[in-house]
């Protein structure tokens, strides 16, 4: 089996950071629809203004907010107006056809709105 990307948001906006909370990524039910990515899904983030990468999991946050926050200790990884990647990966059979493997990206604005899949 080898690990291939499915799936990412393309430089969205950090909207909010919790720290005390359990922990996770808050993600705008669009976004999640767009980028095929699920509620409790592991993800990875790559914070595009500070190198920071880590992993965490998707919940859903309010549809249409643009929201994307970090909760909990990813609190620490980021703050309101840092740009990140948020992507989600799949195992394939290294047999399988890898030109058959084509990830959803989703583009968004300042706002988080989508812009391109």
């Amino acid at each position: 089996m080898r690990q291939f990307l499915r799936s990412k948001i393309h430089r969205a906006t950090i909207t909010q950071t919790e720290l005390h909370y359990d922990g996770s990524i808050t993600i705008d039910e669009d976004l999640l629809d767009a980028s095929g990515i699920d509620v409790h899904e592991v993800v990875q983030i790559v914070n595009v203004n500070n190198g920071e990468r880590f992993i965490t999991y998707a919940i859903a946050g309010e549809r249409g907010s643009g929201i994307i926050g970090l909760n909990g200790a990813a609190a620490r990884r980021g703050m309101p107006g840092d740009l990140v990647i948020i992507m989600a990966f799949e195992y394939v059979p290294s047999a399988e056809d890898r030109q058959s493997i084509h990830p959803t990206v989703v583009k968004v604005d300042e706002h988080n709105r989508i812009k391109s899949t």
